[in-house]
């Protein structure tokens, strides 16, 4: 006689309530990766690597922090220097590029283009706004409400954020910016024409 078949005995996750092997696809895979490690860790291995491998970098960070002095006197007291030292400030505000190549501060200005499609619809380009700190959903609402039209938030061509506004409005708009932001002089805002870059002022 054949012998009864037995249920099956799965493991739920505490966290998410998936079972243990669905966690992965799960909403909160980061959250369940602790009580995954400590209640079922056959089933990732790969976070036990993980685990440890984290724990090693941790190790090294920390001997990597820690100076050893070559000797007493003054050259001990220079290398106790506080962590906060001016030369490791600069060494964070450079930020390297791949082939060691220092990346420039973008300058603080607003360019300004007409850019005109279909041979009549019209559209007005603000870039650099966000550089003095202004929200660019905040300035596309109120340039839409003062000159009544469109304007929206798009990514331009340089995966930077840029205001695309329906309309020639690049003579009055120059006047707007620097009422309703004081913090944009009208010697930072250029337009483009013909291609090249002229200044308002």
């Amino acid at each position: 006689m054949a012998e009864k078949p037995q249920p099956v005995k799965v493991l739920y996750c505490a966290v998410c309530s998936l079972p243990a092997e669905y966690c992965e696809f799960g909403p909160d895979f980061e959250k369940c990766k602790p009580w995954l490690l400590k209640n079922a860790p056959e089933l990732y291995p790969d976070l036990l690597k993980d685990a440890t491998g984290k724990e090693a970098d941790k190790v090294s960070e920390q001997l990597q922090s820690v100076g050893i002095s070559s000797g007493g006197g003054r050259d001990g007291a220079a290398s106790t220097a506080s962590p906060g030292d001016s030369s490791s400030n600069k060494l964070e505000e450079v930020k390297r590029l791949p082939g060691g190549k220092v990346k420039k501060k973008d300058k603080q200005e607003v360019v300004i283009e007409k850019v005109v499609r279909n041979k009549r619809k019209c559209i007005t380009v603000v870039k650099g706004l966000e550089l003095f700190g202004i929200k660019l959903s905040d300035a596309s609402k109120k340039l839409g409400k003062k000159f009544a039209t469109g304007a929206s938030v798009v990514k331009g061509p340089t995966d930077k954020e840029q205001i695309d506004v329906q309309g020639d409005i690049s003579l009055d708009i120059v006047e707007f910016l620097t009422e309703t932001w004081p913090d944009v002089p009208e010697a930072a805002i250029y337009f483009i024409e013909d291609g090249k870059k002229v200044p308002v002022v």
